[in-house]
């Protein structure tokens, strides 16, 4: 109980660096350099969440740890284009027409497409390397971690608002 305490305490923190990362316009100059420093402490902190809360054997670890850091690297590549519709949105969201919201629609379910396409992929490379019950509980840490980021966005990203003079459906 007091690990999953410890992670859920561990995952807020990390939530709240990520929504505040991801729900600010992009930064230039130096400000982008310590973005990127930032960006990597999550990425750097998201691994020791696992790695603390998997309990690897020696022999698992080496196996594991190889297929998680590529894992990874899909799945930072497909979070980064999730910012990028975050950050399009947020700079249009008071202007924005159907057509803009429909293709920020369809550009977000790519990427969740996309994120779970990359999940499932694994499965398989991570059951090579674990036993099912640790790649259950591998997914789980994951899907923890990633709902408190995604709660913490929800509530700094800004709902469409509807159009003056248009009645609600």
């Amino acid at each position: 109980m007091l690990k999953i305490r410890l992670l859920l305490a561990a995952a807020v923190i990390l939530g709240l660096s990520a929504a505040a990362l991801r729900a600010a316009p992009p930064p230039t100059g130096p400000a982008a350099a310590n973005l990127d420093v930032l960006v990597d402490a999550i990425r750097s902190n998201r691994k020791a969440l696992v790695k603390v809360n998997l309990k690897l054997t020696d022999e698992e670890a080496s196996k594991f740890w190889p297929i998680y850091d590529r894992y990874q690297q899909e799945i930072n590549a497909v979070g980064d284009r999730l910012v990028g519709v975050i950050q399009d949105y947020t700079a249009n969201f008071s202007t924005l027409s159907d057509d803009k919201a429909m293709k920020l629609v369809d550009d977000y379910l790519a990427v969740e497409a996309d994120r779970v396409k990359v999940r499932r992929a694994y499965v398989a490379e991570f059951a090579k390397a674990l036993p099912g019950r640790k790649v259950a509980r591998f997914y789980q840490i994951e899907n923890k971690m990633d709902a408190v980021i995604r709660y913490d966005l929800a509530a700094t990203i800004p709902v469409v608002e509807e159009e003056k003079g248009v009645p609600a459906k």
